[in-house]
């Protein structure tokens, strides 16, 4: 089974709502074990750049007016929310059925439509092996910094989850891959390599990506299991820094579980409003909650919400915040 997420610029925003359903269930809290730090590899010696072409340069000029454009209306904040945003622990636990129980796209999907379906929870139940992978033309200092970022991203992850992340290219079960126009054209043979099982629509889809489709995540699963077994983002190359930065903090917590998007969720980057360029407290939050030990891989929507309502007011209660 795959799971395909990512951040479509969208004019037309739906307003969705989701109840929850079931009764409480109480089971005590249990901490997660601190997660080994997660080590920066030394990039390999013989990195060889390739000049862009001519529309992977427009590519790279309209995503800088397009973040300009975001920054002049006040979005893509970096603060993680204030007093501006206030939310309940209603809220939160609401947020996290719709975000983490459901589905943004179909198995085949094409990343043009965004089809919720509700979706049993799917985590990481062992150790992630992340990979970072640079397309050819990918300038060397560009490559240095978001290695740095996704290194840095990926110890926070761990920190939230309790799941060990560590970087490397042995073996690796999530790709990050930073690709330009050029080198994402070419990748249809390499990605049916790391995924064997996707989709010619998928494929097709992410060799032609429509310019509005920024980033994008697919996780794959094992027949009939919720936990996941591989991953593989890809974060557009031609981004300017805070746009590639939005994009790993999204797709990379989304590789984690958090699969959906939902227009309600605030203060959020689940929310393709682009108000939140950075994963924000509400967001982490989230990632404790779907890896609090409470909820269970694989269960069903019905029996995962009254339990994570129990744990939202838990985390309010306590100050979370």
């Amino acid at each position: 089974m795959i799971t395909i997420g990512g951040n479509t610029k969208r004019i037309l925003m739906l307003v969705l709502a989701t109840g929850l359903m079931g009764c409480d269930v109480l089971m005590p809290p249990v901490a997660p074990p601190a997660p080994p730090p997660v080590e920066v590899p030394e990039p390999p010696a013989d990195r060889i750049v390739t000049p862009p072409s001519q529309a992977s340069r427009d590519l790279a000029t309209y995503y800088t007016r397009l973040q300009n454009d975001l920054l002049t209306q006040g979005l893509l904040r970096g603060d993680g929310g204030g007093p501006d945003t206030p939310f309940t622990d209603t809220q939160l636990a609401r947020n996290f059925v719709r975000i983490a129980l459901f589905n943004e796209y179909r198995d085949d999907s094409d990343f043009q439509r965004p089809q919720a379906t509700v979706s049993k929870l799917r985590r990481w139940t062992g150790p992630i092996r992340m990979s970072v992978e640079f397309g050819d033309t990918v300038p060397l200092a560009q490559r240095d910094a978001d290695l740095a970022s996704v290194s840095a991203y990926a110890a926070r992850l761990s920190r939230a989850t309790g799941v060990p992340i560590r970087i490397t290219d042995q073996n690796p079960n999530f790709q990050v891959l930073f690709l330009g126009e050029d080198d994402r054209r070419a990748y249809g043979p390499r990605l049916r390599a790391l995924i064997p099982s996707i989709s010619d629509a998928t494929v097709r889809t992410f060799v032609n990506l429509p310019r509005d489709q920024l980033c994008v995540v697919i996780g794959t699963f094992a027949p009939g299991q919720s936990n996941y077994v591989k991953a593989v983002a890809m974060i557009r190359a031609e981004h300017p820094n805070l746009m590639r930065s939005a994009c790993i903090h999204e797709e990379l917590a989304q590789g984690m579980g958090l699969a959906n998007d939902s227009p309600s969720a605030r203060p959020s980057i689940f929310n393709d409003d682009e108000e939140f360029a950075l994963l924000t407290t509400h967001d982490e939050l989230l990632l404790r909650m779907l890896y609090d030990p409470r909820l269970q891989t694989g269960m069903e929507p019905s029996v995962a919400a009254p339990i994570a309502r129990l744990i939202a007011r838990e985390y309010l209660a306590a100050g979370s915040t």
